[in-house]
């Protein structure tokens, strides 16, 4: 008894002396999509890459294969099977060499844990730790162990990291061929490594064939079918996709050895390839980003950080979704989301598109060209600059961010800058993943979300429009065909409807599209990181074409395509123009255009005021009348008049340049009675341009190879005066001044001089070639 009691003391002080060398928690991870692909591996210190599985995520065939070719007596014996170790001794004393094994799956373990010499003393180290293991943990645990860090071949360990690694699935998806094989292959690693050797692996895994079919746990007809397999693998490599996400994922979770995202991985694999196709011709260190969101739950469903992740020329390592750029004109549709919220305007609101400066600053159109009276949803469609502007010093700078802010939408703003009219089109910094997560509420009843990367990140939804407000953004962008679409053409049925939105920073910096649909919001980003410009590439032309093949690839439902009828609140009417109200019947002469507007909550604001006040007052103009001449009254006249009350519908003044004659006729104050004391109210100054005649034709002097110059000026007015040309903005003057310009186009032009003061003159003329 007390040599019993010794032994075991003695077996207590050399368990606490040597303790096991479990393995601590691996710095290395992998990254699953949300199914359970692999996304990317990371490899810990060692360079090794396992994908960590329990005992129950392994295919039953794998485990079959595993216990009853390495060890059919696992469950009952102590971690030593001594017939197993006299029969391996007797064999190797008969033959000269090893014929067959005796250690245990324990000992195996063991020697994984704790590798020695294959010598005597080798061996019994290898039996004290495998009793060892036995004494500490159960027979799961010890299983669990070798099914993580069973070795098989090059920097691979554990047989679900490896089923990835050759076969391009999961261990729990193992034919009966597949689960002898990866049974056999921790035998000899390299030796039997199948995407080197396939014969010998085809060998040594018939041998576990023939094993099961003997011990009766597979049919003789489930083995002959397993035989006919070929042993094909892929070459060695660990995945690597999302890497950038997966990098992301990784940092924001050091200790945590697997790590599930959201990703599908189908998706994410086509849209890899294609973003890789899709920029192999575009020009040199160009990258780009990609972002699906799932509308319902905010979860990204693909993420492409860069073009190419190991590409140094494109610094692909560089993360553009979360990277800061100018966002364009991506931020308009929430300008006019808050305007509508705010009761300024309604669809159909009458805004101008004309040169317009506010105090110093002078924004003008990507193109340079106007367009004269457009409504919100024009404005907004074709995304005109200066109609936003106008829009966003109403709504107010400071406020429009505010409400950005509270959605989720952080903006970056230069050291002591604060927010301005620039940053409507682009001047502030936004991230792909914000912008993305704010067009989702364009389909999400106007809730904003935080995109989700992970199943388990908390859900962060925060209100940016009211849902009437966000269903009358969303008709009116998804209102906006693709382009070189025609209207009704046969293939548009089976698409979804896409409301969509491109922008373009200053310098073709950044180009982008978003665009969403009833289940998912994509965003496309297009630039080079490093900030330099990419000349001629723009939304439209760039990130536009990408996103619509995205979209067109994504799962669809027949609901997609379907219209959506619009929530409590939301309601159509007809406006007339240029009041922006609805018609009077009483006076049909107040309504020079009709058209069909959305309103929310019953309010129909009229058209906005002038902003200068030097200009006359767009809206009702009332005034009296001779009854007899029809001139104008004023409130002091000399003579005796029969006085009749009148009413005018009057334009912006800054709308003239674009109306037809009748229309600029019929908004025209009649002219003042002769007796009557000035009121104040007659018409603008007027321009008359000089250094070129109405209907004028312009030639070259003979043999002269140079351009035609001419030297102009508008008179009559000393505010600022901007020249448009065909509609686009060319040059500025004051007062008098002379401008020079080059006329080297052939045919017919229009020039306008336009003042600050609303007045304006056009000639129009022929320039031969």
């Amino acid at each position: 008894m007390l040599g019993l009691l010794l032994t075991l003391v003695a077996l207590m002080l050399l368990d606490l002396a040597f303790p096991l060398p479990l393995p601590s928690a691996s710095d290395g991870a992998v990254v699953l999509a949300r199914n359970g692909t692999p996304l990317r591996s990371f490899a810990d210190r060692g360079g090794i890459w396992r994908y960590p599985v329990t005992v129950e995520q392994v295919s039953p065939l794998y485990r079959d294969a595993l216990l009853n070719y390495e060890d059919r007596w696992f469950w009952r014996h102590a971690g030593v099977n001594p017939m197993a170790l006299v029969r391996a001794s007797a064999q190797r004393l008969q033959h000269g060499r090893i014929v067959s094994g005796g250690s245990t799956l324990t000992m195996q373990v063991a020697r994984i844990l704790d590798p020695h010499q294959r010598t005597a003393a080798g061996k019994l180290k290898q039996i004290a730790r495998a009793l060892q293991l036995e004494v500490h943990l159960d027979k799961r645990e010890i299983l669990a162990l070798y099914l993580n860090r069973a070795p098989f071949g090059g920097t691979v360990e554990g047989v679900e990291a490896a089923s990835w690694a050759y076969l391009g699935k999961s261990a729990t998806q193992l034919s009966h061929a597949e689960a002898a094989l990866l049974a056999v292959l921790p035998q000899s690693p390299s030796r039997l490594r199948p995407d080197r050797h396939p014969e010998r692996a085809r060998v040594a895994r018939d041998k576990v064939l023939d094993r099961m079919q003997a011990l009766g746990v597979w049919s003789p007809a489930e083995v002959a079918d397993a035989r006919v397999e070929a042993v094909v693998a892929r070459s060695l490599q660990p995945p690597l996709h999302a890497s950038l996400l997966a990098q992301r994922l990784r940092s924001g979770a050091p200790k945590s050895p697997r790590i599930v995202s959201t990703l599908d991985i189908d998706l994410q694999r086509t849209l890899e390839d294609r973003v890789a196709a899709y920029f192999s011709d575009l020009p040199a260190r160009t990258s780009a980003a990609m972002l699906v969101v799932d509308n319902a739950t905010m979860e990204a469903r693909a993420y492409v950080g860069s073009v190419a992740f190991a590409d140094q020329d494109r610094l692909g390592h560089v993360d553009m979704v979360k990277a800061w750029r100018s966002p364009g004109s991506t931020l308009k549709p929430f300008l006019y989301g808050l305007a509508l919220d705010d009761g300024l305007i309604h669809s159909e609101s009458l805004l101008v598109d004309a040169p317009q400066a506010f105090g110093d600053y002078r924004p003008g159109n990507f193109d340079m060209a106007f367009n004269g009276p457009v409504s919100a949803a024009q404005a907004l469609r074709l995304s005109l600059n200066v109609p936003a502007v106008d829009l966003l010093e109403r709504v107010g700078p400071s406020r429009f961010a505010a409400r950005l802010a509270n959605a989720g939408i952080d903006l970056k703003w230069p050291e002591g800058a604060q927010p301005n009219l620039a940053m409507i089109l682009g001047g502030t910094g936004a991230r792909l993943e914000d912008l993305v997560g704010a067009h989702a509420s364009l389909n999400r009843d106007g809730v904003a979300g935080r995109v989700r990367y992970r199943p388990d990140a908390p859900r962060i939804d925060r209100r940016l429009l009211s849902p009437g407000a966000a269903w009358i953004i969303r008709e009116t962008l998804e209102a906006n065909p693709r382009p070189g679409a025609a209207v009704q053409t046969f293939d548009q049925g089976g698409r979804p409807r896409v409301a969509w939105k491109t922008g373009t920073s200053y310098g073709f910096r950044d180009a982008w599209a978003l665009g969403g649909t009833r289940r998912y919001t994509v965003g496309v980003w297009v630039g080079r990181p490093d900030g330099t410009p990419l000349p001629g590439q723009y939304g439209a032309v760039t990130a536009l074409p990408l996103l619509f093949e995205v979209i067109d690839s994504l799962p669809t439902q027949a609901r997609d395509g379907a219209a959506r009828p619009p929530p409590p609140g939301v309601e159509q009417i007809e406006v007339c123009w240029p009041l922006g109200l609805p018609p009077d019947p009483a006076f049909p002469e107040l309504c020079r255009r009709r058209m069909e507007a959305w309103t929310l909550d019953g309010v129909v604001p009229p058209t906005f005021a002038e902003r200068d006040a030097r200009l006359w007052s767009a809206g009702l103009e009332r005034f009296e009348v001779d009854a007899r001449t029809g001139l104008r009254l004023a409130a002091e006249c000399a003579g005796a008049h029969e006085r009749r009350s009148r009413q005018v519908a009057r334009w912006p003044a800054l709308a003239s340049p674009w109306l037809s004659s009748e229309t600029r006729l019929a908004a025209r104050l009649p002219a003042l009675s002769p007796d009557c004391a000035p009121d104040g109210r007659d018409a603008l100054e007027e321009l008359r341009i000089e250094g070129i005649a109405d209907n004028a034709t312009l030639a070259r002097p003979p043999n002269s190879t140079q351009p035609l110059r001419l030297s102009i000026r508008a008179l009559g007015s000393e505010a600022r005066i901007r020249w448009l040309l065909d509609g686009r903005l060319v040059a500025e003057s004051r007062g008098g001044a002379s401008i020079a310009h080059d006329f080297s186009q052939p045919g017919m032009h229009a020039l306008t001089a336009l003042a600050d003061s609303g007045a304006w003159s056009r000639v129009r003329f022929r320039v031969l070639e």
